[in-house]
């Protein structure tokens, strides 16, 4: 597995990554927030991101999206989950951030019992303004751990 830095030539299998990865971790939403959602990663959130991309043999089979501290997406090929595919982009993220936090679907059960095993704690909860479904604010303090 090789974690880079994000290229433009990415941007179609990165949008083809997040879209496969939310079908399965947000099952909950409707078909047109993906569609919307999609159009404003490509457009507004990869160029003002610091993204990281994971290959395996050439292929991208996950990414990073960093604003600052604030994780904005991991996402994982879903054929790739459960092989440290987003532990390995998480580390990196780690190595460079004393302090990470996010925000995730309560109803996402996928990303809660990763980010759980992680290591992040759950410090605030409310509502998604584009859903109005209910979000976990989360919070990764390096220089509390051991």
């Amino acid at each position: 597995m090789k974690i880079r830095p994000y290229a433009e030539e990415d941007l179609g299998p990165l949008l083809d990554v997040w879209y496969r990865a939310s079908l399965v971790a947000h099952s909950f939403l409707p078909e047109d927030f993906f569609e919307t959602e999609r159009e404003q990663i490509a457009s507004q959130w990869v160029p003002i991101a610091e993204t990281t991309i994971s290959e395996i043999d050439g292929v991208l089979v996950g990414f990073m999206s960093l604003i600052g501290n604030e994780v904005g997406a991991i996402f994982v090929d879903p054929d790739q989950h459960g092989r440290g595919v987003g532990r390995a982009l998480m580390d990196a993220a780690r190595d460079r951030h004393p302090v990470l936090e996010l925000n995730v679907f309560e109803a996402n059960a996928v990303g809660r019992r990763f980010y759980d095993r992680y290591g992040f704690v759950v410090v605030g909860r409310h509502l998604n303004e584009a859903t109005g479904h209910p979000e976990l604010r989360m919070r990764l303090d390096r220089t509390l751990q051991r």
